[in-house]
């Protein structure tokens, strides 16, 4: 097998406990880019629409795909190879290059419009706390006011369903979470540009961060945003179970837990909207193809050394394969809980309103989540870690398309190739792809339907990297390394879940 070059010293993998936990990395820059626009968006959007029937898939979407990421990240660690270029390497029809690649770039294409989604609410977000036109300020005060009216109807609604009555429920007091129903409010008329504005800056805030930024940037930046947020959507959900009206009930949980589909909630399917879930939430098909790059850049193959036939090399690889291994993990372990934490808040609070986040007023919706808790410094505490944590998924996504750009023109022979080539096409791309999301959002203006069409393709693309896995697995695994059959019967469960996911997406469109 040909060997692909690697530069810098061996290194044996750690064994000391601390040493071993600051060799972790690549996956925390991965959970960064998925607690965004998959948990934060789209995860609170189906538990919305669907309640809490849907915990179950929100589980098993998170879950299942991380036995793939290991695979297809171990196949870099020992070979060297970046994803695109062993993906090119798969037998199939090839016109230039492998059928898989060009399913990619065409996955890719939507992924760039997908990052406008993110950016939007990035952009919705910073023009709700800092408005820069008076236009925009008369447009919050009014979407405010709109979203009040309809949650309090709800609530109204809902106690008196529960016996109080209507005439005792209107009587409520304002410390328990209910405002007086405004006298007049005033009509949505004109949109603001401020979020256009806002997207702009940050894009152009982004390019040249990341013209500057190594790996180490990224990780760090990447992660403190995404704790800063986590935390704060924690403590949110443990405070939401204090309050009678929002609680999550022992029962509405386990009915979450259940395997059932949800009803057409006023003709939109619940269940499209989760299949596009299912495919950005936990490891996406983007996030699976950019894993490799990161443990590339964290040095796990450059550690590892090229493959040869000595017992030293099987010894590091072993080593490099578990500490990649505990980083896989580490990362699902969080975005799985933080998932599970936004769908149950989505159920709670926006499903129990009739609320679904769309357009310009996504962010303002999505706040309603930590409203009951938070009341009047809830637009401060949201759309502060809504900014970090949809910021943390546009900054790692855009560095990480842009590595797997860089690779891509490699595999289409329109690079010469090597490190310098690389690290050029790197650059270019990260400048070029902050500037297309925005244009994307500046257009259409539309950005759940953005991150749910993205979500969509990334479906329909999991069956292919599950089928590379498969082969790496079975064709270009070195035996000498340490497996299982329990790991191999995980892989094809994996697998067969990705294969169902994309599968049931076509057909759901169809």
């Amino acid at each position: 097998m040909k060997k692909t070059e690697k530069t810098g010293s061996l290194k044996n993998p750690p064994r000391k406990f601390l040493t071993f936990v600051s060799h972790l990395g690549p996956g925390l820059i991965i959970a960064a880019a998925i607690v965004g626009a998959g948990e934060l968006i789209a995860t609170t959007k189906t538990g919305a629409d669907a309640g809490f029937s849907l915990l179950w898939l929100i589980i098993i979407g998170c879950l299942v795909k991380v036995f793939v990421q290991i695979e297809l990240g171990s196949y870099t660690v020992v070979s060297g190879k970046k994803t695109i270029e062993a993906l090119n390497s798969i037998p199939g029809p090839r016109k230039r290059v492998n059928w898989i690649v060009w399913y990619w770039l065409v996955m890719f294409t939507v992924a760039i419009a997908q990052l406008g989604g993110v950016i939007g609410g990035v952009g919705q977000s910073l023009a709700i706390m800092f408005p820069l036109t008076e236009s925009g300020s008369r447009f919050n005060e009014a979407q405010e006011a709109a979203i009040r009216q309809e949650v309090d109807q709800a609530l109204l609604e809902r106690r008196a369903e529960e016996g109080l009555g209507l005439a005792a429920a209107q009587h409520i007091d304002s410390s328990e979470g209910s405002r007086r129903f405004p006298a007049d409010i005033p009509p949505i008329q004109e949109r603001s540009s401020d979020d256009i504005y806002w997207a702009f800056i940050v894009s152009l805030l982004t390019a040249v961060i990341l013209l500057m930024g190594r790996y180490r940037l990224i990780q760090y930046l990447s992660t403190a945003l995404v704790l800063a947020f986590t935390l704060m959507t924690v403590i949110n959900f443990v405070q939401l179970q204090s309050l009678p009206d929002w609680r999550v009930g022992v029962d509405e949980f386990v009915s979450g837990l259940k395997f059932g589909l949800p009803e057409a909630v006023q003709g939109n399917s619940a269940l499209a909207t989760a299949l596009a879930t299912f495919g950005i939430i936990g490891v996406g098909a983007t996030e699976l193809i950019q894993y490799p790059y990161w443990c590339l850049e964290k040095g796990y193959a450059r550690w590892t050394g090229p493959r040869d036939d000595s017992e030293e090399w099987v010894k590091r690889a072993s080593g490099w394969l578990r500490v990649m291994n505990w980083d896989a993990w580490l990362s699902a372990s969080i975005y799985t809980f933080t998932t599970c934490i936004f769908y149950l808040l989505g159920a709670a609070v926006l499903g129990r309103t009739g609320l679904s986040p769309a357009g310009t007023g996504m962010i303002r919706t999505l706040s309603e989540i930590f409203n009951p808790v938070f009341g009047e410094t809830t637009q401060v505490v949201f759309i502060f870690g809504a900014i970090a944590v949809l910021y943390s998924t546009f900054f790692v996504a855009i560095a990480g398309h842009a590595r797997t750009s860089a690779d891509a023109m490699t595999v289409f022979k329109l690079s010469r190739g090597g490190p310098a080539a690389f690290s050029f096409w790197t650059k270019f791309f990260c400048v070029l792809f902050s500037f297309l999301g925005f244009l994307f959002y500046a257009v259409l203006r539309a950005p759940v339907a953005l991150v749910l069409a993205g979500g969509m393709m990334q479906a329909t693309m999991l069956p292919i990297l599950g089928f590379a896995a498969l082969y790496y697995r079975y064709r270009r695994n070195d035996p000498r390394l340490p497996s299982s059959k329990i790991k191999d019967i995980l892989l094809w469960v994996s697998v067969s879940g990705l294969l169902a996911a994309g599968v049931w997406a076509v057909a759901s469109r169809l």
